[in-house]
């Protein structure tokens, strides 16, 4: 691994008492200026969490200011890939170390997710009144006007129903989230794996909270009084239709991912995969702006490509506490 920096930090005192210790997870690549946000919010929760930077090879500073931050902080230990492994390699990376390093509970997010003070301290009450017994807990996400997010759309079981007494509780039943605030316990980390690594970005979220969810038939919820706001700069979604001229080139990742994710799901599943596939080319044919051939080819190309990926999902093996705890400084 490459340099990794800062010890594993000590969690709070009322935490460690309870037998929790929570990390949060925060993965980035050159957006200091959003971590330093990110990062205070989740050191004013009202929950005790400690605080995993996994920095994605930044050049913008960010290595410089986390340690500078961890050397005063025992609360916040940094992680430095050594190069960009994209959303679904930090994830991967910074979920392996906070389990191997003895934390019983993951909250993940990205660098530009700002909790409210309350978001963990909602999501371990609803931990407490389930258990433990589920797959994931995701928090309600809402961009900057207070609206609901809508890359961060959590999608509900629609037999919620059946748990229909939680919805007193901001609970309904979900089936797959987003890895802006979405809280995992180690021990179904430890059965389900990690998130696919190869994913780089795009859908490694969706894959895993679905591996979860769907395949597993793990019981999962949206906490809709955990609340995190996603700084995102508009709040349009992603469509490879419309989507920046810059961005193109990225939606080979979306369509690539994506023809793995539901293969997992059987015929239905790639039925779904290739229909979807077909609706975003007829949207470019008739709503792109510019680049129509680029943004065709951009799902033409991770179809084709996804026809061949076949990733393997990591598991963490037993005994790997000393090497995560040798990793960090």
């Amino acid at each position: 691994m490459a340099e990794e920096r800062n010890g594993v930090p000590a969690a709070q005192d009322e935490a460690r008492m309870s037998g929790r210790r929570i990390a949060a997870v925060v993965v980035t690549h050159e957006r200091l200026a959003m971590l330093r946000r990110c990062v205070q919010a989740l050191l004013d929760q009202s929950a005790p969490c400690d605080i995993i930077i996994v920095d994605n090879a930044s050049q913008d500073g960010a290595g410089g200011w986390a340690l500078a931050l961890a050397a005063k902080e025992p609360r916040v230990a940094y992680m430095n890939t050594g190069a960009n492994l994209g959303g679904a390699g930090g994830f991967n990376r910074g979920m392996r170390h906070a389990v191997e390093a003895g934390y019983t509970h993951v909250w993940v997010m990205d660098d530009d997710a700002l909790p409210e003070a309350d978001a963990l301290a909602r999501l371990m009450e609803a931990d407490a009144l389930l258990g433990g017994d589920y797959g994931f807990l995701a928090s309600a996400v809402l961009w900057t006007d207070g609206r609901e997010c809508r890359m961060n759309r959590v999608k509900l079981r629609k037999a919620y129903y059946e748990r229909l007494e939680l919805l007193g509780h901001g609970l309904v039943m979900a089936e797959q989230a987003t890895f802006v605030s979405c809280l995992f316990r180690a021990e179904v980390i430890r059965r389900a794996g990690l998130p696919v690594a190869d994913f780089f970005i795009w859908g490694d979220d969706i894959e895993y909270t679905r591996r979860l969810a769907v395949r597993m038939g793990l019981p999962c919820y949206l906490d809709g009084r955990s609340r995190v706001v996603h700084a995102m700069k508009d709040n349009s979604g992603s469509s490879v239709a419309t989507d920046a001229a810059e961005r193109i080139a990225r939606y080979r990742y979306a369509f690539r991912n994506e023809a793995y994710l539901y293969r997992q799901e059987g015929l239905r599943g790639m039925a779904y995969y290739y229909a979807k596939c077909g609706l975003n080319l007829w949207r470019v044919l008739r709503h792109a702006g510019d680049h129509r051939a680029a943004r065709c080819g951009a799902i033409l190309s991770g179809m084709a490509k996804g026809l061949f990926f076949r990733p393997e999902i990591e598991h963490i093996t037993d005994g790997a506490q000393d090497a995560a705890k040798e990793g960090m400084r």
